[in-house]
């Protein structure tokens, strides 16, 4: 199936993965659902989470229970949560090929002050960049990734305002449009959450931005690797 839309797109690439892997399908529970949307709340880029359902997966092909299939995505929590550990180790001491954090917000500040902003926009474009400048430094991920959702916020409440109703509510059609094919197959909690990070891209993009936040630039640089 085409993924129309990124946000589901994780979600779908989860199943996915853990389905080939296992050998054969299995209907998604509710708490599978909200296991994954842990993992993409926490910012865990989706190689992160592959790697970690690949190795445990590996493992319990390799142990005495091997004869039975595994029957639920929490049997790969632990080594997810591992992966993880891994991963944010990597950023922590800049690592090959690791984001490089502080050159990211750098990019943040420079995209916020070159966007054809609205009067709303631009009046708090000044502020946000200069913070993230002066953000620009090793630091804690979980730290800057709560401070950069929160600055997210305020512009996008910036950035609405500046669209008006007809073109936010254009926009909010639009992803529930996307969003139609899932919304028998996921709780609610689960589609909310993408409902709401699929607006907030759309409403960046409105004016050619990124979303503000680690795991999304990572996925990037991921995705653009050779």
């Amino acid at each position: 199936m085409t993924v129309a839309d990124p946000e589901a797109g994780y979600f779908q690439a989860v199943e996915e993965f853990f389905v080939s892997r296992r050998g054969d399908p299995l209907f998604l529970s509710n708490p599978d659902w909200l296991l994954v949307r842990k993992w993409r709340r926490a910012g865990l880029p989706l190689r992160v989470v592959l790697r970690g359902i690949a190795d445990a997966l590996d493992a319990h092909a390799h142990s005495f229970a091997r004869e039975r299939k595994v029957g639920s995505r929490a049997y790969c929590a632990n080594e997810v949560e591992a992966a993880a550990e891994r991963w944010q180790r990597a950023l922590a001491l800049g690592s090959e090929g690791a984001l490089d954090l502080p050159a990211v917000l750098l990019d943040f500040a420079r995209e916020v002050e070159s966007a054809p902003l609205g009067p709303k926009g631009a009046a708090v474009a000044p502020t946000l960049a200069r913070e993230l400048r002066a953000r620009a430094t090793p630091s804690p991920l979980a730290e800057i990734d709560e401070w950069l959702r929160r600055e997210e916020a305020t512009l996008l409440a910036a950035l609405a305002a500046d669209l008006g109703a007809a073109r936010v509510e254009a926009v909010e059609r639009a992803v529930e449009e996307a969003l139609a094919p899932y919304a028998g197959r996921m709780p609610a909690r689960v589609l909310a959450h993408i409902r709401a990070e699929s607006r907030a891209r759309r409403l960046l993009e409105a004016y050619g931005l990124r979303r503000l936040s680690v795991f999304h630039a990572e996925s990037e640089v991921a995705r653009s690797a050779p």
